[in-house]
């Protein structure tokens, strides 16, 4: 019998000579989801689809391979196109199910269980069942399980769900007030009060960009407003460039309407993009048709010219506003840019105890060690504390017990850290000084007249 890694050799061999074989790309795709090499098999799945856009197994393994790697969204809008035909495997609607219970879509849950065991009895899942609430005598032949469902090369590996990723909310965040209350004025508020807002004529949804230098918490709000949109039963689809770019097909103006597509009938609905400059690049001198095409879909979606966007939030993020096209700032499309500098003295002090807490640590003077730290960006104070926790684990094993970390291993620690956030301001400064015509670097200037 042959070993995976022999397997994958020859699989790799295979497709030497006959590159274009998607089927034998699929195989190689199901060889390395099993051996846990997601990565590579996303690559070679999204590949095979390219070949043959229209295969459902390969789908269903790409489905499959974003759940592992925690990509819901791109698994849920995978998983709903195929749901969508009557005859879709019994596996996807499977996984389908599984996925829209994290999402607390039960009712939709269990009626894709249920689509499920009817097209094929020996697919039921009493666990699964268990969770939405269904009853044993719903259950065909006496509730057992299918033992079939292993790995076959046919691009579905079902496994148990890992934990997920920890949920925060706004609580966990230090600092960054204005941006927490434009984020739960535009998504939690409209939504959950909606009638409100009507009476002065405003509905739910727009589109919020925030931008600044890397490391300064753009993504982790992005989080905690993911955090706090499930907590109000609002489905928030977190997005990668890369998803949209090449989902399954080259065809990323297919994706990008998808998703859009997906939000509107799933209302109320946050859409994340993150690396934002990417899809809203300047078109300016770009010689990519596909790309300007994308960028131009990309505007049309958020206009909602065919389509209403009632009840749609766009919520993006970038480290580059450069790039953006200029398109992207007029009325109607970005509507709110929230710059989100370096975190302040104050708050750099409630980042420090929000990054110690849990850790052993002494009685650590915040306030000091965030006036050393100045210019510093939220990864910066994690890189610091991490170092110092490091410099205490030898000692720790050496004592067999927690040592806590003290004011001078942070001192010691921030003299070996530079901070990160001063290559992005000497960039953003030539941009806000030459290139602010609409104003656009206001905020950045302000900033910079501070420091």
């Amino acid at each position: 019998m042959k070993s995976d890694k022999e397997e994958l050799n020859g699989l790799r061999e295979s497709l030497v000579k006959s590159p274009d074989d998607a089927v034998l790309r699929g195989r190689l795709a199901a060889a390395l989801l099993g051996t846990g090499a997601l990565e590579e098999a996303e690559q070679e799945y999204r590949q095979a689809l390219a070949w043959s856009p229209g295969n459902v197994r390969l789908k269903l393994g790409l489905a499959e391979t974003y759940r592992r790697r925690r990509k819901n969204s791109a698994a849920i809008v995978i998983l709903e196109n195929i749901a969508q035909e009557e005859e879709a495997p019994a596996e996807a609607r499977l996984l389908y199910a599984q996925l829209l219970i994290g999402e607390g879509e039960l009712e939709s849950a269990a009626r894709e269980y249920r689509k499920a065991v009817e097209a094929e009895p020996s697919k039921a899942d009493p666990a699964l069942a268990g969770r939405l609430g269904i009853g044993p005598e719903e259950l065909p032949d006496g509730g057992a399980a299918d033992e079939s469902l292993t790995p076959a090369g046919n691009g579905y590996l079902p496994s148990e769900a890992g934990p997920e990723p920890p949920r925060i909310s706004f609580r966990d965040v230090g600092g960054m007030e204005e941006a927490k209350a434009e984020i739960r004025k535009k998504i939690i508020c409209p939504f959950c009060k909606p009638e409100i807002y009507r009476n002065y004529g405003k509905s739910p949804g727009g589109s919020i960009l925030l931008y600044g230098p890397p490391g300064c918490g753009k993504t982790y709000l992005a989080r905690a407003a993911a955090g706090e949109a499930l907590n109000a039963r609002i489905r928030f689809l977190w997005i990668g460039v890369d998803e949209i770019l090449d989902m399954w097909t080259e065809d990323g103006g297919g994706n990008l309407h998808g998703y859009f597509d997906y939000a509107r009938r799933h209302r109320p609905c946050v859409l994340f993009f993150d690396e934002a400059d990417v899809l809203a690049a300047d078109r300016a001198g770009m010689k990519d048709v596909s790309g300007c095409r994308i960028i131009n879909l990309f505007l049309m979606e958020l206009d909602g010219q065919r389509y209403s966007n009632e009840g749609v939030l766009v919520l993006a993020a970038t480290n580059a506003p450069w790039r953006l096209d200029p398109a992207f700032r007029r009325p109607g499309r970005f509507d709110r840019m929230l710059f989100i500098p370096p975190p302040d003295k104050k708050e750099r002090a409630e980042i420090l105890r929000l990054l110690l807490a849990g850790k052993p640590a002494g009685n650590i003077d915040c306030r000091l060690i965030a006036k050393r730290t100045e210019h510093f960006s939220g990864a910066d104070l994690g890189a610091l504390v991490d170092a110092a926790a490091g410099s205490k684990i030898r000692e720790a094993a050496q004592k067999r017990r927690p040592v806590p970390i003290t004011d001078r291993d942070l001192f010691e620690a921030a003299e070996t850290i530079r901070p990160s956030t001063v290559e992005w301001f000497q960039t953003a400064r030539n941009y806000a000084v030459f290139s602010n015509q609409d104003g656009f670097y206001n905020d950045v200037l302000a900033y910079m007249e501070t420091i």
